[in-house]
């Protein structure tokens, strides 16, 4: 059986359990808890990946998988799903990425809280990783509404998945003031049953 080293705070391993979810496979593989970050690795999965990072997989018929986007890809080849449809590979692949960098910013917000003592914190940075989810965000409404209509993708899965994060640890900075559009859509997609069992808990 195949193994997923997670954490359900973390957006990126909720991308991969929502897919798991949404292509039948979340039977298929044991979830095992990891945490930590990169000062506190000790519960990290460092010997299947040597960047300690979740999510990972391992596989019986090769060596571990990681990063967030490799494991959705593989897990939808895997059941050929069809959530990167070929007619807009590069748009779809596009839109997941402008999710993920909606995710590492807001994560790494985190990290300097928790990692940084507090008297080196430094709260321009942390505005400045703010300012790429909101250009994220704007780019988001402007450019790829239409992305997040039609047929299940995985650019909806991952844009969904980052907006839940930011509720979930950045709902003071009220990410849906002037995106009545995306919060819209997000109000409706969030109804899904996979992504109501995978909504991380505080």
């Amino acid at each position: 059986m195949m193994q997923l080293y997670d954490n359900p705070a973390s957006p990126f391993c909720r991308k991969v359990q929502v897919v798991l979810r949404e292509t039948g496979q979340f039977d298929e593989v044991e979830t095992v808890f990891a945490i930590g970050h990169p000062l506190a690795t000790e519960q990290m999965p460092v010997a299947q990946n040597p960047l300690g990072k979740i999510p990972c997989l391992t596989r019986d018929d090769g060596p571990a998988i990681y990063d967030s986007r490799v494991i959705c890809r593989f897990l939808d080849a895997r059941a050929n799903t069809g959530l990167y449809p070929q007619a807009r590979l590069w748009e779809i692949l596009t839109l997941e990425a402008t999710a993920d960098g909606i995710m590492d910013a807001a994560v790494l917000m985190v990290y300097e809280g928790r990692s940084r003592p507090e008297g080196i914190r430094y709260a321009a940075w942390v505005d400045a990783q703010w300012d790429k989810v909101a250009r994220a965000l704007d780019a988001v409404g402007s450019r790829w509404m239409g992305h997040l209509a039609g047929p299940l993708n995985m650019g909806q899965i991952a844009v969904a998945c980052a907006l839940g994060y930011l509720d979930f640890r950045h709902g003071d900075r009220d990410w849906r003031k002037g995106r009545d559009g995306l919060a819209a859509w997000y109000e409706t997609f969030s109804t899904r049953k996979t992504m109501a069992e995978t909504t991380p808990k505080a």
